[in-house]
Parts: C-alpha cells; structure tokens; sequence
C-alpha cells in the first residue's frame, strides 16, 4: 500500500493532498463563496436597470468565491495560490492574458458561425450600450474567473502538488468541472463531453503555459461571446441583455447547434474543442521541450 502510494503521490503528501479531500475542500469553499456573493451582489447592482441588474447579478455573486478562496489560502497558509493567481506564475503576463481572450472568442466564434452559415439560427441586430457591455464584460470576467479560481487555480494546482502524474490534476478539475454543470437547464451528455473538453483547454494553458490569467481570459471570452455579444444560451442560461439577439422560434438542433443548450451542446463544439487541445498539446510540448 505504502509502495503505491510513493507511486502515486509526491513526496510530502497526506491524506489531505487527495483527490476526494482537495474535491471535498472545494465544494465546501463554493458553497461559502455563494452564500457570501449573493448579498453583495444583490446591493452592488442595485443602481443598475432591470434586464441588466439581473444579469450583472447572475455573474457578479462569484465575488463571493473569490473572496473566500483567498481567505482559505491566507488561512491555511497556501502562499503558493498567491502565486497562482498573481505574478508568481511566469504565464501570468498582459501578452498571454489577451491570448486567451482571443482563444476564447475564436473558439466560441467558430463554433457560432458554422450555425448561422448553416441556418440553424437566426441573429438579429439588438443594440450597443459601450457602459452595459463593459458592466458585462467586468461581470463575466469575475465569474469566469472564480470558476477558474476553484477548478484551475486551487484544484488543479492541489492535485499538481499532490500527484507525480499531471494528468491526474488536468483530468480530475476537467470531470468535476463538467459534473458541476449537471443541474444546468437543457444539459445533455454531448453538452457535459464539451464541458469537459473546455476544462481540458484550460487546464492545458495552466500546465503548459504556466498560466492561470490565460484560462481565466479565454474562459471569460468563451462566455462573453455566446452571451452577451451574440444572445445565445451560455451553459444553458439565456441572456436578457446582449448586442444581438436569437429568434428563438427558427433555431433547429443540428449538429452545429442545439435549441436547449445552444453552441456548447454540439458536435460542432466537440470538434472545435478537441482541436484546441491538440493544438495546446503540440504547442505546449514544443514550448516545454524549448525549457
């Protein structure tokens, strides 16, 4: 049993470093996080108008995630997610940060355009309100964010520090990440393959490009795009406030779109996704070996 695992762990582990407890300590810090965010979410939107208070609101209760992560961090004395989080990853540049941003908006944008060029949907020109979308782009940016703070940020780099193989920790944040979206409205088993598919990009910029602010950018991105710049379902979740709008009643499941999950929920997506980690895979191997 011991021979396992040295096998298996890092020299130092405990039983606290596995897998069950770091997934364990991260639900509970969630859970906090929410509970926490909701009120202030609630007040810091209390100026805004409706349709966009609503959606501020649903991205904006993620400041509750962050804040209790990093208490648990400055708590337990993990200075190293310090690190993760600010300078101390060489990945943590303004360059890799917009990389990501243009990762995301390109994959989503693919995936976006093939159903438009097919007919699976029809766009229609809303309206551009530059204060809104940038209260929305702050918005998502936070919650996309504090998702990466739980699954990429802490998670990942528990599992890291924990396991001898890499793959356990890419693997392991990918799955819960893909599980966490199970209760989301419309959620099919090709949508949690592509969830899942999408924490393995991200998990990716993190090991190969040591880069946390890249896996939040392109996250950020990923969700901006669908929700807010085109009105489609984000995870499911309609918009109430975006620059173009869906007519809902024309769109047709395809294999490039689906009415109840939207993009995410297609073959289209999976292949858009997969590319993406190969590309990342061969990209980073490159950049590792170059080291």
């Amino acid at each position: 049993m011991k021979k396992l695992w040295n096998r298996l762990h890092n020299e130092g582990a405990t039983v606290m470093d596995t897998a069950p407890v770091i997934i364990l300590v991260s639900f509970i810090l969630y859970i906090l996080g929410s509970l926490l965010g909701e009120p202030i979410a609630y007040f810091i939107t209390i100026p805004l108008e409706s349709d966009l208070r609503y959606m501020a609101y649903l991205y904006l209760w993620f400041i509750g995630v962050w804040i209790v992560f990093l208490l648990y961090f400055l708590i337990t004395k993990k200075k190293y997610m310090f690190g993760v989080v600010g300078r101390g990853l060489k990945g943590n540049t303004f360059k890799n940060l917009m990389m990501g941003l243009l990762i995301g908006f390109c994959m989503n944008g693919v995936c976006i355009l093939t159903a438009f060029l097919h007919g699976d949907i029809k766009l229609y020109f809303d309206s551009i309100k530059p204060l809104e979308l940038i209260i929305m782009f702050v918005s998502v940016f936070i919650q996309s964010s504090g998702e990466e703070l739980m699954y990429r940020g802490y998670m990942y780099n528990a599992l890291r520090r924990s396991y001898r193989l890499p793959l356990v920790a890419i693997l392991v944040n990918s799955i819960v990440f893909a599980l966490m979206h199970l209760a989301n409205p419309g959620i099919t088993f090709m949508a949690v393959i592509n969830i899942m598919l999408s924490g393995m990009v991200f998990s990716f910029m993190a090991y190969f490009f040591d880069s946390f602010w890249m896996a939040c950018a392109a996250h950020a991105a990923w969700n901006y795009t669908q929700n807010i710049i085109f009105g489609l379902p984000n995870s499911g979740i309609v918009t109430k406030f975006s620059i173009f709008r869906l007519d809902a009643a024309s769109a047709v499941n395809s294999f490039a779109y689906n009415t109840g999950f939207g993009v995410e929920g297609t073959v289209m997506a999976l292949l858009v996704l997969a590319t993406t980690c190969v590309m990342m895979v061969l990209i980073g191997t490159k950049r590792k070996v170059g080291d």
